[in-house]
């Protein structure tokens, strides 16, 4: 094996790690708290973990379609996008490491996700939920779960990392 394959495989380990945590925690949401229900809460109530389902996507947006449309929309079509993305990540040789691992985490929360989507009835468990003070009006943040903090915190790291590397190459070349 190359050492430049090795630093591509090397990051689905943490693809792998957020899609196990992401499946145990829920499973372990699911076996354990009822349905809307809060389970416990810390800090008075700024942090709970509750059962929640989602049969949208983000904000529950696509709840109320059809589950055709919903299995298409939210199953295929993110399966798709996964898939084009990890072409892509095998062929691209620009990338940095942080860059790699950040992108694997993003791919490990959307597989998190679209495991929930294809087997779960109800649609995705969320539990993570916190008290946000009305900002951006919201009481509380809308509900989520391990996948979907990969996604966003391997997001934030991506964009910061693209931006840092852009500069760096400006700087260079002046």
């Amino acid at each position: 094996m190359t050492k430049e394959l090795k630093s591509k495989l090397l990051p689905f380990t943490l693809t792998i790690v957020v899609i196990i945590l992401d499946q145990i925690t829920k499973l372990i949401v699911v076996n354990n708290i009822p349905p809307y229900t809060i389970g416990t809460q810390f800090f008075g109530d700024f942090l709970r973990i509750i059962h929640v389902s989602n049969s949208g996507v983000a904000f529950s947006v696509g709840a109320s379609w059809s589950l055709t449309i919903r299995k298409l929309m939210f199953s295929l079509i993110p399966l798709i996008v996964m898939g084009i993305v990890i072409a892509v990540y095998f062929r691209n040789k620009e990338w940095n490491k942080t860059q790699r691992w950040a992108i694997m985490g993003i791919v490990g929360g959307g597989f998190g996700n679209l495991i929930d989507r294809i087997f779960r009835a109800e649609g995705v468990v969320d539990f993570i939920d916190i008290k946000f003070y009305g900002l951006f009006g919201f009481q509380r943040w809308p509900t989520f779960n391990i996948a979907d903090s990969a996604v966003v915190i391997c997001g934030i790291i991506l964009v910061i990392s693209f931006i840092c590397t852009s500069i760096k190459q400006s700087k260079s070349e002046k």
